[in-house]
């Protein structure tokens, strides 16, 4: 039998894809990553977060976007596998609509224009979100650090956010960046779900979903909390497995045993 039929359930609660950004859990993490974003937008400068995968970092980065007022500030996210200097600033240019020909240093200058464009004259400040920021080089970390000099240094004319995992910090840490790590406004590196935090989260899922509180038993969420270690990408899985196992099983209330069961799963995909 479909598990969502079983367990009278409207979609799969824990699939990325069935829930809206209106719907989302509001964590610790995510409380602390908005609230010091609604802060940077209106101080401008550079934002620092970083996360282990699956955290959710780049699902905040899309709830802030949705939150801001389109009329106010040109936001744009990209998210970046290894790239050269020379294709990141043609990325960049794409975002803010300008032509790609001629080299860096044109690029360079037209992106500036660009940028003091809409912070002076449209009042439009731009916030440029880069995600997976742990795998740019240290030439782009650098040029990121020109572009934000503007007026002989002395405004920010726009928001930075760098977003990507834990080493991030390290590459940070270097002395070829202090220049760039002294712009930081805003840091914060992700704690994950507290304990007390993934029983609502599994159940605030559930609900959204129209399920019942007896879909899962205490014993259960005992028995996620100490395999996912807070990290909401993981009991999205589980849960996804346990739902599906536990209903072929007939089980009304997923149980601790049915946890484990899919747990075994996921550690052989």
């Amino acid at each position: 039998m479909n598990f969502k039929t079983f367990y009278g359930l409207s979609c799969n609660p824990f699939d990325k894809q069935s829930l809206t950004v209106k719907d989302t859990f509001q964590s610790e993490d995510q409380k602390a990553m908005m609230n010091r974003l609604s802060y940077l937008k209106d101080v401008r400068g550079i934002g620092v977060f970083t996360a282990s995968p699956g955290m959710g970092k780049s699902h905040c980065l899309r709830c802030f976007e949705a939150s801001l007022n389109d009329n106010l500030y040109d936001m744009h996210y990209i998210c970046l596998s290894t790239v050269s200097v020379g294709e990141f600033y043609k990325l960049l240019c794409e975002e803010l609509g300008l032509e790609t020909k001629g080299g860096k240093t044109i690029m360079f200058k037209a992106i500036q224009d660009r940028i003091i464009y809409l912070y002076k004259e449209k009042k439009q400040p731009f916030i440029l979100a880069i995600d997976e920021a742990q795998y740019l080089g240290n030439p782009i970390l650098k040029d990121l650090k020109m572009l934000m000099n503007f007026s002989y240094d002395s405004v920010n004319c726009f928001t930075l956010i760098l977003s990507g995992e834990p080493y991030l910090n390290n590459t940070l840490e270097k002395p070829v960046h202090e220049a760039l790590r002294q712009r930081i406004t805003v840091h914060y590196s992700f704690q994950g779900l507290k304990p007390e935090e993934i029983t609502s989260y599994i159940r605030h899922k559930i609900h959204l979903a129209g399920g019942a509180d007896m879909i899962i038993g205490e014993d259960a969420l005992s028995a996620i909390n100490g395999y996912c270690h807070g990290n909401p990408r993981v009991i999205d899985n589980v849960m996804t497995d346990a739902l599906i196992l536990g209903a072929e099983l007939g089980r009304n209330c997923i149980d601790s045993e049915v946890i484990l069961s899919a747990v075994n799963e996921q550690m052989l995909t």
